[in-house]
């Protein structure tokens, strides 16, 4: 983290002056609002109040509940110190005089007995209001920028689930109202695109609360998505050379001592079963399993590198508060790989894993950024294995013609990491492939082969995911094409259409043929008139509608419609077939040959 952020009382990193100051309008805002509150409810009790990206939040400790109407008044009290241009005045002052002058607000209380004996202490005032504030502030309350307040969420007091709900209200400021009112806009597009509101109006998922929480029920179609999505990958990592495995969802407690987990990774796993004396977990991670198969036989290094592939589903413990949708989840399957190479031969297999990775982002329309996560404080593993894996990993990225930008103390705990995120259709930033290298479970596992010199060597294995989750990877798929899959994922290619019921037979041939073909095709056969079941196919983001009739029964022929309102007009049924074909086997993203 830069110097610029460590002096702010902000929850993100900040690189740049234009950042900083953002940042800093942003806080103030934070404060305003708290001031509004705080008039409005006399007894509230103060949290936090930081910046963050793309806007603030404050915690507050409320008498009841608030409304969208308390929003609205909150917006306008605020509104009003704005205009009023109170200077925001820093004061330092002694830990005495800063315990008396909160003596009513617990968690100010909490945060002041927290703090180092020798910190210091500052306060931010502005038009009488005080908080506990490291600062940095605006000149004066003119300058908090064109703000709107979007939502009010629970969280709990330090994000600990033992401590105190509080209310956080959220809200967002910008330099002028055109910015603003853009990110408004984006705010309204990503809540259409939500994948917990599509996934129920197209049928994809749900959540049942007698399975549990941050347990995925995937319906027919969703599950079909994710079939055509897991066929695909599995025939390119076979091409690739990767050889598939399986292994089970429990093992015993030795393995995890044996790999570390228990000693850094237990927090994130279940509590153990007891079968026949021993403890088992629930697996969090795939690789103990992988490298079990690996050791089942003595390798050569003739027969390296060896590239293990599973769709491993694996558990990890996730608080309620944090769980969402199908992005953060408690039980998820990931198309997780391990290789196991030779020294000379790690540079070349993480060129491959990255040229794998941005196949998949093309093949699904994704921009991307790279990342290279370092050593985290808690780790195992020699200092000069970790630098001689990180500066692999930067080699690989460097020969690969890949910008990519560090993340200090986010790697693994058994080795650096590249992290690369998908950038979707709106911009944001989606968790997508993972490179790890790790020269220490090799080391407590005896992972090795037998070189050209007849003696045993220690092999390097890489840890990777390409998609990673495939929940997550799906329910970012859904928000980034907003439900309408490319031709190749719609669940239903076609519907055909039939205008009239005595041209249901016909529909029905049609329908025949598709199948016949390889596309997955479907007769609306209700009794609904056309431009309702034309409506409808479209609200299911159908790619294709075809409508049928006496004119297209007589020529062999559909009516081509497209999802996007596109009407290609009658088309032989046979030329129909061809484009569907080809879109499908293309993986295009295109519903037409023309599309750009």
């Amino acid at each position: 983290m830069s110097e610029i952020a460590q002096e702010m009382d902000i929850q993100l990193e900040v690189e740049s002056q234009e950042e900083l100051e953002l940042a800093r309008m942003r806080h103030s805002a934070a404060h305003v609002m708290a001031q509004a509150v705080l008039e409005m409810f006399p007894d509230a009790k103060l949290a936090i109040g930081p910046a963050i990206e793309n806007g603030f939040y404050y915690d507050f400790d409320l008498p009841r509940s608030l409304t969208p109407d308390d929003l609205g008044k909150i917006e306008e009290r605020m509104r009003e110190i704005r205009a009023a241009a109170y200077p925001f005045v820093r004061k330092e002052i002694a830990r005495e005089e800063a315990l008396a002058m909160f003596a009513d607000q617990p968690y100010k209380l909490e945060i002041i007995h927290d703090l180092p004996e020798d910190a210091v202490i500052s306060t931010y005032t502005h038009d009488g209001f005080t908080d506990l504030c490291r600062g940095p502030h605006v000149a004066d309350t003119s300058q908090i920028g064109h703000f709107k307040l979007l939502n009010v969420a629970g969280a709990y007091w330090r994000g600990d689930e033992k401590r105190p709900m509080l209310q956080r209200i959220y809200g967002t400021s910008w330099r002028s109202e055109e910015e603003l009112a853009a990110y408004l806009h984006r705010l309204e597009e990503a809540q259409r695109r939500d994948h917990r509101r599509l996934g129920r109006e197209l049928d994809l998922f749900s959540v049942s609360e007698e399975i549990g929480a941050g347990l995925i029920l995937w319906h027919p179609k969703g599950a079909l998505i994710r079939h055509l999505i897991e066929r695909f990958e599995t025939d390119e990592h076979l091409k690739r050379g990767y050889q598939l495995v399986y292994t089970p969802h429990i093992a015993s407690a030795e393995i995890y001592k044996r790999s570390g987990h228990l000693e850094t990774y237990q927090e994130n796993m279940y509590a153990p079963m007891d079968i026949d004396g021993t403890p088992y977990y629930l697996k969090p991670m795939n690789c103990p399993g992988h490298i079990m198969i690996y050791n089942s036989h003595v390798r050569s290094y003739r027969d390296l590198p060896i590239r293990l592939a599973e769709l491993g589903t694996v558990y990890r413990y996730e608080r309620s508060g944090t769980l969402h949708g199908m992005l953060r989840v408690r039980g998820f399957t990931q198309d997780d790989a391990h290789i196991f190479c030779r020294p000379d031969q790690l540079h070349g297999e993480i060129m491959g894993v990255l040229d794998l990775a941005m196949f998949f982002a093309r093949v699904f329309g994704y921009e991307y950024k790279a990342f290279l996560a370092t050593r985290p404080e808690k780790s195992i593993g020699s200092d000069e294995n970790w630098e001689r894996a990180t500066a692999t990993l930067a080699a690989a990225l460097r020969d690969m013609g890949m910008a990519y930008a560090m993340d200090p103390g986010a790697g693994a705990f058994y080795g650096p990491k590249i992290d690369i995120k998908f950038l979707d259709s709106l911009g944001r930033e989606w968790t997508g492939p993972t490179i790890q290298v790790d020269f220490n479970l090799p080391e407590r596992f005896d992972v090795s082969y037998v070189g050209e010199d007849g003696e045993r060597h220690r092999a390097v294995m890489i840890h990777r995911t390409v998609l990673g989750s495939m929940e997550r990877f799906v329910g970012g798929l859904i928000e980034h094409f907003a439900g309408a899959f490319p031709v190749w994922l719609a669940p239903v290619q076609a519907e055909i259409i039939p205008i009239a019921d005595r041209h249901l037979p016909y529909a029905q041939q049609v329908a025949a043929r598709l199948v016949e073909a390889g596309l997955r095709a479907e007769v609306d056969d209700s009794s609904d008139r056309m431009q309702a079941k034309i409506r409808r196919a479209q609200l299911q983001r159908v790619p294709y509608m075809l409508v049928v009739g006496d004119k297209e029964a007589e020529a062999e022929a559909v009516a081509v419609r497209l999802r996007t309102n596109e009407n290609l007009g009658p088309m032989p049924l046979a030329d129909f077939i061809a484009l569907a074909r080809e879109m499908n086997d293309t993986k295009s993203l295109a519903l037409t040959r023309d599309a750009s």
